[in-house]
């Protein structure tokens, strides 16, 4: 006599579905980080933006007053100084060589700024002479 075959029930083993998880979490956490870093570059556009209007800011403030300036408001920019919910960064000038030269600075909010705040905080400068720097090398 033949024995009759046993139909296979159809599904997915419990082998195969922990090996598809871990491939799945593999695949994440190499993902995420980059993601995030990509997400945070694209905020740091607001960064840039701002920091350039600063600059010509200050270089028109110095063909009239023939100096740079501390104060935003002098330079007609409004921007926060202090993290709040409309900005990613809060910005500052600082001058430097006895007011011959001057560095804008954006810091990154990690708390009290615009949703969602930073995961890591760094800082991008630029200067007078249109230098941008940035503490996270990634994030240029």
């Amino acid at each position: 006599m033949k024995k009759e075959a046993q139909a296979k029930e159809p599904g997915f083993t419990l082998i195969e579905l922990v090996v598809a998880v871990v491939i799945i979490g593999i695949l994440a956490s190499i993902a995420v980080p980059r993601f995030i870093r990509v997400v945070e570059k694209g905020r740091s556009a607001e960064a840039r933006n701002v920091l350039g209007v600063i600059r010509d800011a200050q270089v028109a403030y110095f063909l009239e007053y023939d100096k740079y300036t501390t104060s935003l408001s002098a330079l007609g920019v409004s921007v926060p100084t202090a993290c709040n919910t409309s900005y990613y960064f809060r910005y500052s000038v600082a001058l430097g060589g006895g007011g011959a030269s001057f560095t804008g600075s954006a810091v990154r909010c990690t708390a009290g700024g615009r949703s969602p705040n930073g995961p890591f905080a760094y800082t991008m400068t630029l200067n007078n002479g249109g230098v941008l720097a940035c503490t996270e090398p990634s994030i240029l």
